[in-house]
C-alpha cells in the first residue's frame, strides 16, 4: 500500500466508522457466536502474497462484526463505560502515524511535555490539590498508565519498595526478604479485585476488610485490622480506598481513612477509575474531601471521560517514590536532559509507552471544561430517569440508591429470581448487563456507558427489562 492508496482506504474506513456508529442502534448489542467462530472463517495461515484492501475491507463484516460485543451500543449497560468520541479517534491515528515509543524525553520531547502538561490540566479540571500538579514546582506529578489495574499495581510496588529501605535503614541487620514476607496490603471486600491481584503480581498478601452496612471502608475496620497484624508480626504498608466502587458505585470516606494511613505511615492509593471522571463537576467533589491524605490517586478518563483506551491518568504526591522504584538506567538510555525533564520509563511497568496524550490534548480543547461537565451531568440524569422508570414497578427494589451513572436493582424475593431475569435478558441479546453482589444480595448493574445513549434508549432497556420480568414473576402493580 502506498500513500495515495492509503489516502483512498483511509477515506474507506472514516466513513465506515462514522457508518458503524451512527447505526449502531441497529446491531445486536451482545453477539451469538460460540467460542471458536472466527478459526473457521479464516485461513490457517498467513496468506504467501499481500492481499487487496478491498479484500481485507470485504472481510471486517464477515468476521469481525459478528463477534463484536459493541460497547458503544445504546443498549450495553454492563461493567462501565469505555470512553469514545470523534476527538480521541483523531489523536489516536496522528499518535500512530507519529509512531514515537516515548520512554525518555530525548525519545520525544513533545510526547513527554505534552503529558506533564495534559496531566496538569486534567488535574485542575478536577481540582486536585497542587501538591499533586507538576506546575507547582514540588515533587508531585501526572504520569498516564494504561489502566486501572496498573496504576494500583504501581503504587503497590512503590509504596513496597519504600518501606523495605525504611525498614532496612532502621534494622540494618534484618533480611529484607524475610522483612518483605511480612508487609500486608489492605483493600475492602468491594474494591476491584486488581487490588488482590496487585498482590500477586508483587508477592505481598492483600488482607480485604468488610465495609459497614453503606458498603464504605471505614476507618476503625482499618484501625483494628492494624493492630491485630501488627501484634502478630506483620509489617501494613499500603491501602486501597475507592471512589465509586465496581459493584454499586460506593465511596470510600478519604477523610476518615486518610490520618490512619498518614499516622501508621501507610500508603494511600485512592482508585477512582469509574468515578473520578465525575470530579470536573464541582457538585462530586465532596467525595474527594481528604484527598491530600493520599500517595497517588487514579482515574480513568477513557472510561468516562471521552477519551478512547487506553488513558488512565495517574497523580503522585511524590514522583521520587516510583522513580527511586522503577529507575534501571543503562547507558543506551541515557541522555543531556535527564535532571531537566521526567523520562516516563521510570514511572511505570514497561519501558515503552505510546503518545497517548494527544487524545487528552484533543478532547479537552474540542470539549472544552464546561462540555465535559454538560456530558457527565446528561449520563447522570439518565441514569435518575432509568430509576425513576423501573421504580414505578413495584417487583423491583434498589438495594443502594443510585450512584453517577450505575442504578442496581433486583427483582423482590430470592437471589434466583433475578439470576433468572438477568440470563433472559442477556441471552435475548438487545440488552446487555452484569450482575454484582452487595454482600450476600444478588443485583442487577444498569450503566449509562453510550454517548450515543437517549432518553428514549432507557426507556426502551427499561421496557425489554420489565417484558422479561412478566415471563418471570405475575404482572405488576402500577404506582
Amino acid at each position: 500500500m502506498d500513500s495515495e492508496q492509503f489516502r483512498a482506504a483511509a477515506h474507506q474506513m472514516v466513513d465506515y466508522v462514522i457508518d458503524y456508529l451512527d447505526n449502531i442502534r441497529n446491531r445486536r448489542v451482545l453477539p451469538t457466536v460460540e467460542p471458536g467462530y472466527l478459526r473457521k472463517l479464516i485461513p490457517e495461515e498467513a496468506p504467501e502474497q499481500g492481499e487487496t484492501w478491498q479484500s481485507i475491507f470485504q472481510d471486517i463484516e464477515r468476521v469481525i462484526m459478528p463477534g463484536v460485543t459493541h460497547w458503544h451500543s445504546p443498549n450495553f449497560h454492563a461493567y462501565y463505560p469505555t470512553g469514545n468520541s470523534w476527538p480521541a479517534m483523531l489523536a489516536d491515528i496522528l499518535s500512530d502515524a507519529i509512531g514515537c515509543v516515548g520512554f525518555s524525553w530525548i525519545a520525544s520531547p513533545a510526547c513527554t511535555e505534552l503529558e506533564v502538561v495534559m496531566m496538569d490540566w486534567l488535574g485542575k479540571l478536577i481540582g486536585l490539590p497542587p501538591v499533586f500538579l507538576a506546575s507547582t514546582g514540588g515533587k508531585g506529578g501526572g504520569v498516564i498508565q494504561g489502566t486501572a489495574s496498573e496504576a494500583m499495581l504501581v503504587g503497590l510496588l512503590a509504596a513496597r519498595s519504600k518501606t523495605l529501605k525504611r525498614l532496612k535503614a532502621d534494622n540494618p541487620e534484618k533480611d529484607e526478604k524475610t522483612l518483605a514476607s511480612r508487609l500486608v496490603a489492605y483493600s475492602s471486600d468491594q474494591s476491584h479485585s486488581a487490588a488482590e491481584r496487585a498482590g500477586l503480581l508483587a508477592g505481598v498478601h492483600v488482607r480485604v476488610l468488610p465495609t459497614d452496612d453503606q458498603l464504605h471502608l471505614r476507618a476503625d475496620a482499618l484501625q483494628s485490622a492494624i493492630k491485630e497484624d501488627t501484634a502478630n508480626g506483620k509489617i501494613p504498608f499500603f491501602v486501597v480506598a475507592t471512589l465509586g466502587t465496581t459493584p454499586s458505585c460506593s465511596f470510600d470516606d478519604i477523610e476518615e481513612l486518610g490520618p490512619v494511613c498518614n499516622d501508621h505511615l501507610l500508603w494511600l492509593h485512592v482508585d477512582a477509575a469509574y468515578a473520578g471522571s465525575a470530579f470536573v463537576c464541582e457538585e462530586h467533589r465532596h467525595y474527594m474531601k481528604g484527598i491530600e491524605r493520599a500517595d497517588s490517586f487514579n482515574f480513568n478518563p477513557h472510561k468516562w471521560l471521552l477519551v478512547n483506551f487506553d488513558c488512565s491518568a495517574m497523580w503522585l504526591k511524590d514522583a521520587n517514590d516510583i522513580v527511586s522504584a522503577f529507575n534501571v538506567d543503562p547507558i543506551f538510555l541515557k541522555h543531556d536532559h535527564q535532571n531537566s525533564a521526567p523520562d516516563f520509563r521510570h514511572w511505570q511497568i514497561p519501558l515503552g509507552r505510546r503518545f497517548r496524550s494527544l487524545k487528552l490534548w484533543f478532547v479537552m480543547r474540542s470539549y472544552g471544561a464546561q462540555g465535559l461537565r454538560d456530558y457527565i451531568r446528561k449520563q447522570i440524569r439518565l441514569a435518575e430517569q432509568f430509576h425513576h422508570m423501573l421504580a414505578a414497578d413495584d417487583r423491583f427494589e434498589f438495594p443502594v440508591a443510585p450512584s453517577m451513572g450505575l442504578v442496581c436493582f433486583r427483582l423482590k424475593g430470592e437471589n434466583s429470581l433475578s439470576e433468572a431475569l438477568l440470563k433472559r435478558i442477556n441471552e435475548a441479546g438487545q440488552v446487555y448487563m452484569i450482575p454484582a453482589k452487595l454482600h450476600e444480595t444478588y443485583i442487577i448493574r444498569f450503566a449509562v456507558c453510550s454517548r450515543f445513549t437517549e432518553l428514549s434508549d432507557v426507556q426502551a432497556s427499561c421496557e425489554e427489562i420489565r417484558r422479561h420480568a412478566n415471563e418471570t414473576l405475575p404482572a405488576p402493580n402500577q404506582n
